[in-house]
């Protein structure tokens, strides 16, 4: 049986969001398919069909990275309306999320103008920002049991980008 834990630095405030539970890991993980998948599309098939609907998986997969990486900046904005208050100060570290969770989105808008191989390279580093970001943030927010989780999907989601771009 799974229990909430709690952060070493501080009590999580919300103890039903301090850790994954089975069904958030499997969609967790079912949320790499696309990049794995398309990493793999631009490794193996690069060269040997033709450019057109290559060119649109490329797409896919560049936008799919681009969407995940606005969801990853709409998370801190949630977890920042359970704690926010009309009358309450704004914490560092909602005031931080709720900050680069528009970056994020406004970063990989741009990503998805660039050509494919300088998108996907930027939306890599994005991802990996995004982790870093959330490792600040999340502890104060009742999140820190997410992080294991979310270094794991950012490995496999940030190195599928960069091996795909390093392929175009």
């Amino acid at each position: 049986m799974n229990t909430p834990s709690t952060s070493s630095t501080m009590p999580s405030p919300h103890p039903g969001l301090a850790e994954p539970n089975e069904l958030a890991r499997k969609l967790g993980h079912a949320g790499l398919i696309p990049f794995v998948g398309g990493a793999l599309f631009v490794w193996l098939l690069v060269g040997r069909i033709d450019p057109q609907p290559f060119a649109f998986v490329v797409s896919a997969f560049t936008s799919y990275a681009a969407l995940v990486v606005s969801f990853l900046g709409g998370l801190p904005w949630g977890l920042s309306m359970l704690q926010q208050g009309y009358d309450r100060p704004v914490s560092p570290a909602q005031k931080l999320g709720l900050i680069w969770g528009v970056v994020y989105s406004l970063a990989a808008w741009v990503a998805l103008m660039m050509p494919p191989h300088a998108g996907l390279a930027a939306l890599g580093g994005l991802l990996i920002g995004c982790y870093l970001v959330d490792r600040k943030c999340y502890p104060e927010l009742g999140a820190a049991g997410w992080l294991k989780l979310r270094f794991r999907l950012t490995v496999v989601a940030s190195l599928s980008c960069f091996l795909a771009a390093a392929q175009l």
